[in-house]
């Protein structure tokens, strides 16, 4: 398994701009390649305190953030507990907080986990101690309210007719299984697989995605110190446009990225994941 490539590492360096001393949040700490980063961006003394709901992705990090010693401080909790993990362990006011809410590499290659489109499960949780899956919506819901989760949640044009041939052909229990069905339903067309916008409103719904990214911003103010930042990658334009229209409409902070940083060429082809990634960034007023 390739390792996870942390996306815009750089432009997430100069934007949190790290210091000696200083004390951070990676909510969403993944295998801990922006949190290995951060912490060496702020030797010798700075903490990094890192969140994350997946058990396989905190085993990483711990491994990773290991020679840092009592530097990284790692919960198994989602990001959307930011304010109370921080109070708890004594990191509050943070310098800066990163929130990537992409995949890793790492979880898309475990076929357990359902999120590629060769895997044999049909899971998509992030965190095994939620309980929807992916499998419950294909299977159990109805045609009309799937072709409204994949049309508002996956923007996809053809909701209707994927819906409508999901309920003809299952029960579906494997990823393949439903990413074969709807490239034979809707065809492919450039290098982009038809499944891909159907599985991105199955994970969003499983995983409550874009509820999760909203109850997070209202909390951070409340957990970044005056002057402190806070760096966002998105990787969809729903969680983008909450984002956007946060950092606009909130007095509390200024936005520093009139427009989102993108990755560069060179690094969508080191890591073709990343060519979705959008960077945004704001200070606290």
């Amino acid at each position: 398994m390739k390792p996870h490539v942390p996306v815009l590492l750089d432009e997430v360096i100069h934007a949190l701009a790290p210091k000696g001393g200083g004390k951070y949040i990676d909510g969403t700490v993944g295998a801990g390649g922006h949190a290995e980063a951060i912490l060496n961006a702020s030797a010798p003394d700075g903490k990094l305190l890192g969140l994350d709901g997946d058990l396989d992705a905190l085993e990483l990090a711990r491994q990773t953030l290991q020679p840092f010693g009592e530097r990284a401080v790692l919960v198994r909790s989602n990001f959307t507990q930011i304010k109370t993990v921080a109070t708890q362990y004594g990191w509050i006011p943070a310098d800066g907080v990163l929130l990537d809410f992409g995949l890793s590499s790492m979880q898309l290659a475990n076929p357990a986990r359902g999120f590629a489109f060769t895997s044999d499960s049909l899971d998509m949780r992030m965190d095994d101690r939620t309980e929807l899956t992916a499998a419950e919506i294909v299977n159990k819901w109805d045609e009309a309210e799937l072709a409204d989760l994949i049309f508002e949640y996956g923007e996809e044009r053809a909701s209707h007719k994927i819906a409508r041939v999901i309920c003809e052909y299952r029960p579906l229990h494997s990823a393949h299984e439903l990413a074969d069905l709807i490239e034979r339903t809707v065809g492919r067309h450039g290098k982009i697989h038809p499944a891909t916008r159907t599985f991105q409103a199955l994970r969003i719904a499983v995983n409550h995605e874009l509820e999760n990214v909203e109850n997070v911003l209202p909390q951070l103010a409340q957990v970044v110190e005056q002057g402190g930042r806070v760096a966002i990658i998105t990787f969809h334009s729903l969680e983008d446009r909450i984002v956007k229209s946060f950092f606009k409409n909130n007095a509390q902070w200024r936005n520093l990225t009139k427009h989102p940083i993108q990755p560069t060429y060179q690094q969508t082809r080191e890591n073709p994941r990343a060519r979705s990634a959008k960077l945004r960034v704001a200070k606290r007023v």
